[in-house]
């Protein structure tokens, strides 16, 4: 563009210099500054006329850093999508800002298999929770790809070989792996995107009880090329049996803490230490238990003030009955959103007769 003005300037000006010499000075720049302006006009005019789209959803400083830079800037936050859905729903926009809003200073990935790799949406998107998560500074959307993820770690023989259409539980299964080979290569903590940010998490190597002397996958973090995650994604193959709900994920992180560590219940509100990284108490992510779900939904007296806890784990994957975000509920969940992820609470929560709809997404677990 800055080219094309130069050009207009210079063609204003040849033309002016074959007028006779007594032209006034101001005319001269007046017929410049006209050229350049139906320069201008012409080019917005032929630029509403293409598609609507969200060009390069990121932003252009965002678009022209790839994934490897942005990791070598700290500790980054990590959410997967697994399957092809292009639509965020409302839960995890309100997981990735929150996540945002309480790490400012790091990057917020957003990985999802629907994403092509020339790191563009479909012509046709017009979606409102991806214009939503792409206009927070500090989140950055990157497409998933598994094959070249899962390089150079144990996982990739399985993954090779594995017929993926037999699997009945591979959304989730392919999640477990992700997660795995992806804070093992990069570092970072993973969490799924029903978990709700809430304050910093001190620990940079950890796993999060979901109840005593048992480790969730739904949220953990550690540095690059630490030993645990390269020995979890080896169990992770020799003992691999997709038959079994939780067997590669929660189950397969409570086997290894189990070798690496003596365990014993926790005494009050108080994290173990195991070798070189922590078991965090329940209190950190699971306050509310999988059992007492539906808690979340509920309008309470007086609500928890969650003081011994850095997030908080929805249990989606439990949510089979559909119940929703309901905006002037008044429910735990709406006051959630509210006060940890303002934008969505806005922008994509409309009331009672446009409550938030349930949807399923495999890091929802």
């Amino acid at each position: 563009m800055a080219g094309e003005v130069q050009d207009c300037f210079w063609a204003a000006g040849e033309q002016g210099a074959g007028q006779e010499r007594g032209v006034d000075m101001l005319t001269k720049l007046q017929f410049s500054l006209s050229v350049t302006l139906l320069f201008a006009c012409g080019f917005l005019y032929q630029f509403t006329l293409k598609p609507s789209c969200l060009i390069c959803y990121l932003p252009s400083y965002k678009s022209q850093q790839g994934l490897e830079a942005l990791l070598g800037r700290g500790r980054s936050i990590v959410f997967l999508e697994t399957s092809e859905r292009m639509e965020p729903t409302p839960l995890v926009c309100c997981a990735v800002e929150s996540a945002a809003k309480v790490y400012p200073e790091q990057p917020v990935l957003l990985l999802m298999k629907g994403l092509n790799n020339s790191m563009q949406l479909p012509p046709n998107s017009t979606s409102p929770a991806l214009s939503l998560l792409s206009a927070i500074d500090n989140v950055f959307l990157f497409p998933l790809d598994m094959k070249s993820l899962f390089e150079d770690t144990p996982l990739f023989s399985w993954y090779t070989r594995i017929n993926s259409s037999t699997e009945r539980f591979w959304l989730h299964i392919s999640s477990d792996a992700s997660r795995l080979a992806f804070i093992w290569k990069y570092g970072g903590v993973y969490m799924d995107t029903d978990v709700i940010s809430i304050r910093p998490i001190p620990e940079d190597n950890f796993l999060a009880a979901q109840k005593s002397q048992f480790s969730s996958n739904g949220v953990f973090g550690f540095l690059p090329h630490h030993p645990f995650l390269w020995e979890c994604m080896e169990n992770f193959v020799e003992n691999y049996n997709p038959h079994i709900w939780g067997h590669q994920g929660p189950e397969l992180m409570t086997r290894l803490l189990r070798v690496w560590c003596k365990l014993r219940d926790f005494q009050e509100v108080s994290d173990l230490k195991c070798l070189n990284f922590s078991f965090l108490h329940p209190q950190r992510f699971y306050p509310i238990s999988f059992r007492a779900w539906r808690r979340y939904y509920e309008v309470w007296d007086t609500e928890p003030s969650f003081n011994d806890s850095y997030a908080l784990h929805l249990w989606n994957h439990m949510n089979q009955e559909g119940k929703a975000v309901v905006r002037g509920s008044n429910t735990l969940v709406e006051n959630l959103y509210r006060k940890h992820c303002p934008k969505t609470y806005k922008d994509l929560l409309q009331g009672p007769e446009g409550s938030v709809t349930r949807e399923q997404s495999p890091g929802n677990k």
